[in-house]
């Protein structure tokens, strides 16, 4: 029993598959032009479906919305009752119908016709009332359904949702759509915080919480400026803690020339056979020399891919100068949840 049912769950898969496949094949000229009309609309490109090709639909004007193509979808049945109000001049209709022949969409399709919109008809019936009325018809061709009925939306669906994301991202590559672009667009979830630049997770910055000094000075020097440096912070700035690194520079040139961390203080007092600090001793000669650094206009993402393999827990972030601006703390990537312990 249990082999017969993934016996059939695999066969669901590869029929919807061979129907992906043949998605190819409409990849023609008539494609092409969808795409350029897509690329070329002045206004929105309103998405049309009913029933499972209305969920298509939307779908695929989420996608469009999100890779840089103004869009929203229109329900057909509502259109007709009002909602048509939403649709402006220039706006361009794609519409999705398996039959091209149902009466919502055919309803709308006579309305949308009669003022002026650009019609892009999805189908599997090229003959069908749809086709004959679309400016550019994408035919998908007879498609055999998954459903053992071979009645239920299945393979159809699954085409049409690969045909749609095809057209959209095909869109979005041509109007060079990049990573910003995307971020823009997608400021919340595990997405936009992936795209999240540097300068914008940090919490330490040069001139506000974090501690900087000059590679000229001692360990007690060093030690006392980020002492002063917490006791100049207010209390409400206090709350948000200091780094566990102090960042240190060359004074000729202003530059980043290492960094001294609570790690390395540690293992400082360690190799002393007393266990006292010698706070005289040159910071250079303890100071982590060359640390890795990270610009801000970096990804968030990318200096976590730095961290992890390091182990380490703060990381420089330098101007292109490779003068220091901040420091991004693995706290900082924890509240992102970026990075995971």
């Amino acid at each position: 029993m249990n082999e017969s049912i993934r016996q059939f769950a695999q066969q669901v898969i590869e029929t919807e598959a061979a129907a992906v496949r043949q998605v190819g094949e409409a990849i023609n000229d008539d494609f092409e032009r969808a795409v350029r009309m897509i690329l070329d609309c002045p206004a929105s490109v309103l998405t049309v479906g009913i029933g499972k090709a209305g969920h298509v639909a939307r779908k695929v004007s989420a996608t469009l919305a999100s890779t840089g193509t103004p869009s929203h979808f229109l329900d057909p049945a509502e259109a007709v009752h009002g909602d048509l109000g939403a649709v402006r001049a220039g706006d361009l209709v794609v519409m999705f119908s398996s039959s091209g022949e149902s009466d919502e969409i055919l309803r709308l399709l006579s309305v949308v016709k009669k003022l002026n919109h650009p019609v892009i008809g999805i189908t599997c019936k090229k003959f069908s009332t749809l086709a004959r009325f679309s400016d550019v018809v994408i035919d998908l061709g007879k498609i055999e359904e998954a459903c053992p009925l071979g009645l239920a939306p299945s393979s159809t669906t699954t085409a049409m949702l690969a045909l749609g994301d095809a057209l959209a991202l095909t869109v979005m590559k041509l109007r060079n759509f990049t990573a910003d672009d995307f971020a823009l667009f997608h400021p919340a979830g595990q997405i936009g915080r992936k795209l999240l630049k540097v300068s914008e997770a940090m919490t330490f910055t040069v001139g506000h919480n974090l501690p900087l000094s000059s590679d000229d000075k001692t360990v007690g020097q060093v030690l006392h400026d980020r002492a002063t440096l917490g006791q100049r912070l207010d209390d409400r700035e206090r709350r948000l803690r200091l780094p566990g690194a102090i960042v240190l520079v060359d004074d000729a040139t202003g530059k980043l020339s290492g960094i001294f961390t609570d790690g390395d203080l540690r293992r400082l007092v360690m190799s002393s056979p007393d266990g006292t600090l010698d706070l005289a001793r040159p910071i250079r000669d303890v100071m982590t020399r060359s640390p890795q650094r990270v610009r801000g206009s970096a990804l968030a993402s990318e200096a976590m891919a730095l961290m992890r393999p390091l182990r380490i827990d703060e990381l420089p972030v330098v101007d292109e100068h490779d003068v220091p601006v901040g420091l991004i703390d693995v706290q900082d990537l924890v509240v992102l949840k970026l990075f995971e312990f």
